[in-house]
């Protein structure tokens, strides 16, 4: 079976959807150096989905996706309880010589 290199025209809606936001702190642009980008993802998206998203948009090679669901607190104010929402992020390790410039967008 000979698989089809990934181009522009491949991209679809749902890889758009998959990502939903890079994520801009001091920690992940410092991590940004060493080749890793932070994203926050759906909570239904998988590793194999943010790598083949990150691929097709920005046109570059992934070695690894580490995820991280985050539960949301309960915070007060004036004496009303509420719940952050859940979320999660996915850090993407990028191949030796690639990188992605989050400030710019796509």
């Amino acid at each position: 079976m000979i698989k089809s290199k990934k181009t522009a025209s491949n991209v679809t809606a749902k890889m758009y959807d998959t990502l939903v936001r890079p994520v801009i702190t001091e920690k992940s642009m410092l991590s940004s150096e060493a080749g890793k980008v932070t994203f926050m993802v759906p909570l239904s998206a998988t590793k194999d989905e943010v790598k083949a998203a990150v691929e097709a948009i920005f046109n570059v090679k992934v070695n690894k996706v580490n995820t991280v669901r985050q539960f949301g607190k309960v915070k007060r104010f004036r004496g009303y309880v509420g719940q952050r929402s859940d979320f999660k992020k996915a850090v993407v390790t990028l191949a030796e010589g690639q990188n992605i410039d989050v400030t710019t967008g796509i």
